[in-house]
């Protein structure tokens, strides 16, 4: 009996004496996490200096941005058209992802063969989609990629839809069609 008295004893001075770590200060790593600050989910947020949102950084380009050097405007397209050429080598060229973005973005318009007659002008929704093989109608890749970044006439930009390789992959795709329609 003397025995399990002793191991008792033992293990309460055992546990008293562990709880106790006065060698060791209690760090919080991350206070705020502990300790946020309180806000009602539809309350007022105050912002400094009124300001409800901030603007980036003069001269900071958006991750994953690559910023177009030509301008909008007709001496831009016109520079587009005679300067620009296509960044794809020939084993880079995807005419089948060239053809699938066209038929979701271009087709509707202008036509799953490029002659204007898309599903949108034979409702006589839009009027006036010519077809790539109008004559003194000389586009070239740079037209094209300029013409689907910025948009003309009453075609919008596609620049949000489309990144940068995809433009490249459409561009190839519909001066191959440009080159079926003239034979």
């Amino acid at each position: 009996m003397k025995s399990l008295i002793k191991i008792v004893v033992i293990a309460l001075v055992f546990v008293a004496v562990s709880c106790n770590k006065s060698t060791a200060p209690n760090y919080q790593f991350m206070p705020n996490m502990y300790e946020s600050a309180g806000y009602e989910t539809y309350g007022e947020a105050k912002f400094p200096n009124g300001i409800e949102a901030q603007l980036p950084a003069q001269g900071s380009i958006a991750r994953g941005y690559v910023p177009f050097d030509i301008e909008n405007s007709t001496e831009g397209y016109d520079l587009a058209k005679t300067t620009l050429e296509s960044p794809l080598d020939s084993m880079a060229v995807d005419l089948n992802r060239g053809k699938e973005l066209y038929d979701i973005y271009c087709g509707i318009c202008h036509g799953n063969k490029g002659n204007g007659q898309g599903n949108l002008v034979k409702r006589e929704k839009i009027l006036g989609i010519p077809s790539y093989d109008d004559a003194g109608r000389a586009i070239t890749a740079g037209s094209i990629y300029h013409t689907i970044y910025y948009g003309k006439n009453a075609m919008g930009s596609y620049a949000n839809q489309l990144n940068e390789e995809e433009r490249w992959q459409v561009v190839s795709y519909v001066l191959k069609l440009k080159a079926d329609l003239e034979k």
